[in-house]
């Protein structure tokens, strides 16, 4: 008997799970027809409609009121889509195909380790592509890396230091606080000065073996470009091989450590980067080497912790603000840029000075970008263009990155948007687009984006260089921005830094003339109207004074 109950719940779970994925499935198909029809302007209703309209104005406003209901229609089963999801989620469901699959690549990157940890992390950050199972089961390899034996971290201080860690340092931990794609880190203690130690230890032999598979890697994909014509990710290899060496120079790292600090006392930005110890106190023992980096301790938690985040009475929104706030100010001021945000490398934790408030300590400063002055003249004027919806501005800076009529996807992919709600905000004025709302949506982004693929990965092969680790920035940043609830409105924030940028640019212009200094002033003043009144009336809204 109990057998036989067991078969009989076990049946019901399953009709009820059958009866949960084929309303999942309708509901993908209802909302990937909506959003068609909404992109193309029409729908069915609208191909039924034979009525003449004569007077301009009267066809106008019939057809605003017809791409309005059009959206509605798509947000409708956005929400409901959202809605069965997280029912389906929560009750345990999953799906057993997406499930071994994520487990078979999870297994496959820990295995490889370094190079391959790096790609997986990297898959984690795709909030917009991949099935929650591969985001869930890849976000492991952000803090539970493959680890290094204490004896092979001895080796590799040793080799570059010249001593092992109890020798330079008290308190060294034997087991690492955290371990990544290519070191762990370890706590100590200074002998000179008793401050807490940072110590991070490039994983033995990593440095000689990432030469193997970045060939690998290389060849695999190179492969599979000439085996399938659409298969076009070559620029993957063409960045990343370039890069990695840089990373794997901890004295780099050090260097782009305190340049990013300098910047940002200037910003006045609460955000702190630990600070990097080159030689001890004395001057005679070196404590940063290539494979080798010594920083003081800095503590923190993931900025995507939010159960610590509510707990501790932070904002959710004040800190979207400042880590989006940061990574803009580094974009279009400093120009030297963090390129790898991921939860693991933004901490967040109360500020010392101030109550209640956020303070961001940046860590991991390996993957680094100097951006071109001109590429950030053309970013800015991009980015300024769709705060203020100008679609002829958009088009022009597009054209300056090397991206003629493809400008509508460019902008799309920045704002992780579709381009019609630049249209609407061309219309309405507004800083904000008419969401979803909750969960929906991130589903109606999520679907354009699986929608647009092939056209997202022949941008990719257009853009300048230069936007490749912008894009990865912005998977990271979206990635941290989602788990804490989607608070912010990065148009605004980015729209200010940017606006500033072109402000500069254009005063700092040789051949400028006096009104064009003007003319350049007023379009400033304009953009900072529209985000300052954007905010009052947020913040009134907020009050429900509104």
């Amino acid at each position: 008997p109990d057998s036989f109950l067991s078969k009989m719940y076990s049946s019901e779970e399953e009709c009820e799970r059958q009866k949960a994925e084929r309303l999942i499935y309708k509901l993908q198909e209802e909302l990937d027809q909506a959003q068609a029809a909404y992109v193309e302007g029409s729908n069915d209703d609208d191909s039924a409609n034979k009525e003449t309209i004569n007077d301009d104005n009267t066809a106008e406003q019939n057809n605003d009121t017809k791409s309005k209901n059009a959206k509605q229609h798509m947000l409708s089963i956005a929400n409901q889509l959202a809605d069965a999801e997280d029912v389906y989620d929560k009750s345990g469901n999953s799906s057993s195909v997406h499930e071994r699959n994520a487990n078979r690549l999870l297994q496959l990157f820990r295995a490889n380790a370094g190079v391959y940890i790096k790609v997986g992390q990297h898959l984690a950050n795709l909030d917009l592509l991949l099935p929650q199972e591969y985001l869930t089961r890849l976000s492991s390899l952000f803090d539970d890396a493959p680890v290094s034996s204490y004896e092979d971290v001895c080796t590799v201080v040793k080799e570059d230091l010249g001593s092992c860690p109890h020798e330079l340092f008290d308190d060294f931990s034997r087991d690492p606080i955290a371990s990544a794609s290519l070191a762990q880190v370890h706590t100590a203690r200074c002998k000179e000065t008793g401050r807490k130690l940072a110590i991070k230890i490039q994983h033995k032999g990593l440095r000689e073996t990432s030469k193997g598979d970045l060939f690998a890697v290389t060849a695999v994909v190179r492969i599979a470009e000439k085996l399938f014509d659409e298969f076009n990710l070559g620029w993957i290899c063409d960045e990343m091989t370039p890069q990695l060496p840089k990373e794997l120079d901890f004295a780099n790292e050090g260097n782009n450590a305190e340049a990013a600090s300098a910047h940002l006392q200037k910003t006045g930005l609460d955000c702190v980067v630990p600070h990097v110890l080159w030689r001890s106190t004395t001057g005679e023992q070196c404590l940063t080497s290539e494979r080798v980096l010594t920083m003081e301790f800095e503590s923190g938690f993931p900025a995507t912790d939010v159960e610590r985040i509510d707990s501790i009475g932070i904002c959710r929104r004040e800190t979207a603000k400042l880590i989006s706030s940061v990574f803009n100010a580094q974009i279009f001021e400093n120009g030297l840029v963090h390129c790898d945000p991921h939860q693991s490398n933004v901490l967040l934790r109360e500020h010392p000075k101030k109550k209640g408030k956020p303070q961001i300590v940046l860590v991991d400063h390996g993957l680094y970008k100097r951006l071109d002055p001109e590429f950030q003249e053309s970013y800015a004027r991009l980015w300024t263009g769709i705060v203020m919806a100008d679609i002829s501005a958009i088009k022009g800076a597009c054209e300056s990155l090397g991206v003629d009529k493809m400008y509508p996807l460019l902008a799309a992919m920045l704002t992780s948007r579709p381009f019609d709600e630049v249209i609407e905000r061309s219309q309405t004025g507004s800083l904000d687009a008419s969401p979803a709302g909750g969960g929906g949506d991130k589903a109606v982004i999520k679907l354009y984006a699986q929608r647009y693929l092939k056209e997202i990965i022949d941008m990719l092969d257009i853009v300048p260089r230069q936007m490749l680790l912008i894009f990865k920035m912005n998977d990271c940043l979206r990635h941290v921005d989602y788990a804490l609830g989607s608070p912010s409105n990065n148009l605004v924030i980015a729209g200010k830094y940017a606006s500033k940028r072109v402000l500069d640019s254009d005063i700092s212009h040789p051949k400028g003339t006096m009104l064009g200094f003007f003319k350049s002033w007023i379009q400033y003043a304009n953009v900072l109207f529209r985000i300052n009144s954007y905010e009052m009336w947020h913040w009134l809204s907020n009050l429900n004074l509104l």
